[in-house]
């Protein structure tokens, strides 16, 4: 969350002359209603299916650059899926974090007590980000394009 998945992958996409696409605003425009509102609406494991089914179709449907959802990987379907792709997990720490959403209650899964939500976040997925990225690329004190340089670089790809 807030780690600038989105920003920076539109970047990329225009630096490689390719499509960008964002499985949460799939979800969005599918559902017709925000994902906090899903959460509330119809529960985690609700949005849980709906991420998996947007995941599913983006990777078998989009050539270009994909943003997943922070929680896309907890599905060990999804992480197969991903498995041999140019995956890079875009990592931050607390402070940047509260820098750039100010963990705010918009944020279902941070909604009570932000700061330590986060860190528990970040605990049980970790792990799940490295087993299926090939790159780690940290965003700390960094702009979004030198994030998506960053990227490029590590994943040894071209830019146009």
């Amino acid at each position: 969350m807030g780690s600038g998945k989105s920003t920076v992958g539109e970047l990329l996409a225009a630096q490689l002359g390719v499509a960008f696409r964002d499985t949460d605003a799939d979800i969005v425009a599918t559902e017709g209603r925000e994902i906090s509102d899903i959460f509330v609406e119809d529960g985690e494991e609700h949005f849980r299916a709906l991420e998996r089914a947007a995941v599913r179709t983006a990777v078998a449907e989009h050539t270009g650059v994909l943003a997943l959802g922070g929680g896309a990987i907890l599905d060990d379907g999804t992480r197969e899926l991903l498995a041999g792709l140019p995956v890079a997990y875009l990592s931050m720490d607390v402070e940047e974090a509260v820098k750039r959403v100010g963990l705010n209650t918009a944020r279902p899964l941070l909604a009570v007590n932000p700061r330590r939500q986060w860190r528990e976040l970040m605990e049980a997925r970790r792990h799940l980000y490295t087993e299926v990225a090939r790159v780690v690329v940290a965003t700390d004190d960094r702009t979004p394009e030198e994030v998506a340089q960053a990227v490029l670089d590590a994943l040894e790809l071209k830019d146009v």
